[in-house]
């Protein structure tokens, strides 16, 4: 088959995700699921040009009523007994506290290309109830579990579901591999497990 530059479509990205050898999204579902043994769940498989992330089941929690006074978030030194960890249960939320943030993982596992760039973005669903979704880009020949912080601005708890959809994914295919991939040089998030990692 031809490469198509640019964003890809769902058949591009099922076929990376279908091919006998490296697949790029493992499990990867081929459809949009919205509904699981009747029950409604925030989407999460194959979309129309991207791929719908389920959140996993371990997260960190950091409010600043748990928060040790003296504690900071030094990405260069972190201290992760500042957070509180949560062990979630698939169709039982978890509630984010007013102004708080966490972190939890993907169900799914990537293998990207040495050609192709991931860029997450927020579902709405989400969104429209204030949540914020950050994750840094799915870099070229970059392999491993997403690390994928959640935050909540509002003065309010949101409830967010383990083992459902958290973010889409977008993929894009560059016009040429780049001299320098991530699994060429090694980065230090290469290969992370299904679990939260701290900054490195």
């Amino acid at each position: 088959m031809e490469k198509v530059f640019g964003l890809l479509s769902d058949w591009e990205i099922a076929e990376l995700c279908q091919s006998e050898g490296q697949r790029m999204i493992d499990p990867y579902i081929p459809e949009l699921v919205s509904q699981v043994e009747g029950k409604k769940v925030v989407s999460y498989g194959q979309s129309s040009a991207g791929y719908d992330i389920r959140a996993g089941s371990e997260w960190f929690i950091a409010h600043e009523s748990w928060v040790k006074k003296e504690g900071v978030f030094d990405p260069k030194g972190f201290d992760k007994s500042i957070m509180k960890r949560v062990v979630g249960i698939e169709s039982k939320p978890i509630e984010l506290p007013p102004y708080s943030f966490a972190l939890t993982h993907s169900v799914e596992r990537f293998r990207m290309p040495e050609d192709v760039i991931g860029v997450a973005v927020g579902k709405s669903s989400y969104a429209r109830a204030g949540l914020v979704v950050n994750i840094t880009p799915l870099e070229p020949g970059w392999e491993g579990y997403l690390t994928i912080e959640v935050i909540n601005p509002t003065p309010y708890p949101i409830r967010v579901y383990p083992g459902e959809g958290i973010s889409q994914i977008l993929f894009f295919r560059t016009l040429k591999r780049p001299k320098t991939t991530y699994g060429d040089r090694r980065g230090k998030y290469q290969g992370q497990g299904a679990e939260v990692v701290f900054p490195r």
